[in-house]
């Protein structure tokens, strides 16, 4: 008789919640590793509900309002429709029609909005919206991703587990949207690798780090506002990607590693695996935010790349390496950021 025994203690969740916001944590080369999460906005969409109830600022009944069009509108709902809180989400027409179908089915109501003109792009109409129905309801409640400290926060828990099984890491490479998930996993992994070098993932006609705002579209990362949770003075460097380099690089993820996951993902492989190359005695830890699923009929689509004018394709020879954001070209573009604030990276002469 042949016994098998299994490693590791079975546990039960309590909810698919609960069962799915971590990452998994993967070695995808000599020196590379990926927390590669399924929906990474879940954890933070959670913590910040969890945190809000602990504070009594959730009541049975309260009416909770966000502004998102993609992964945090979806965490979101599916936490609130556990908990038993109406939903309204105000986003923008990158929701596509699947997300849009899957937040309804959540129970969320979904308000689009247009551009007209607003400071902060879309992203500010969007905001002035929330605004609007903070005053029509002002027993509700705004988890507010882009200033709320708890979406940093939630990702200790993570660099706890990238601790446990990677152990000490030299260089963390992300995307930055709201500046939750870089910052607030290197403001948790510092405090035992204080030298931990942080990179940070953009893209062109973002804001964040100071190139001019423009359509991108590379959705996921980027903002045409300045989320508060983006600390500057927390990153080292900071690139900028096209949709042609990440797409080309969140093709070759799967088809080299296997792992099917989205543009964003992508554009953090794109850039941790290049620094992972040049520093080969260095333990580099990558985010990927969120699977493929979501983007079959888009990044993974021929006949919608070619529809884009987009050809995806690497760029030979890596990153242009830049003195300013305003030297950044229209292709990848590297900056030494050197834990500078914002204005001393953009005007530098006044320190001088």
């Amino acid at each position: 008789m042949t016994t098998s025994t299994i490693a590791g203690a079975a546990r039960l969740h309590d909810s698919v919640v609960d069962a799915t916001e971590l990452p998994r944590i993967i070695q995808v080369t000599e020196n590379l590793y990926a927390a590669a999460f399924s929906l990474m906005k879940l954890l933070p969409a959670r913590f910040i509900i969890d945190r809000a109830e602990a504070a009594g600022q959730l009541r049975p009944g309260t009416r909770i309002i966000e502004t998102s069009s993609g992964t945090f509108a979806l965490g979101l709902a599916m936490v609130c429709r556990l908990r038993g809180y109406d939903l309204t989400i105000v986003g923008d027409c990158a929701i596509d029609r699947d997300l849009r179908t899957r937040l309804e089915m959540l129970g969320a109501t979904v308000e689009i909005v247009e551009y007209a003109g607003q400071p902060g792009g879309i992203q500010g109409a969007r905001l002035a919206r929330v605004e609007e129905l903070r005053r029509l309801h002002p027993d509700s409640f705004v988890p507010g991703q882009y200033d709320n400290p708890d979406n940093p926060g939630a990702y200790a828990v993570v660099a706890g587990l990238i601790g446990e099984t990677v152990g000490s890491v030299d260089c963390l490479v992300g995307p930055v949207g709201s500046g939750g998930s870089t910052g607030g996993l290197a403001a948790a992994l510092r405090p035992v690798d204080p030298a931990l070098h942080l990179v940070g993932v953009d893209t062109h006609g973002s804001i964040i780090f100071g190139t001019p705002d423009g359509p991108r579209t590379l959705r996921g990362l980027g903002s045409s506002i300045h989320p508060g949770n983006v600390r500057h003075a927390a990153y080292d460097e900071v690139h900028w990607v096209t949709a042609a380099e990440a797409f080309h690089a969140t093709h070759e993820l799967f088809r080299t590693h296997g792992l099917f996951m989205g543009p964003t993902s992508g554009a953090s492989f794109q850039v941790a695996s290049w620094w992972a190359a040049r520093n080969p005695d260095s333990k580099v830890v990558m985010v990927l935010p969120d699977e493929g699923y979501r983007y079959q009929s888009t990044v993974y689509n021929t006949d919608w790349l070619r529809e884009q004018g987009i050809e995806p394709a690497p760029t030979p020879g890596g990153p242009v390496t830049v003195a300013h954001p305003l030297d950044a070209p229209a292709a990848w573009s590297r900056l030494v950021w050197a834990r500078r604030g914002f204005d001393d990276v953009m005007m530098p002469e006044a320190d001088a």
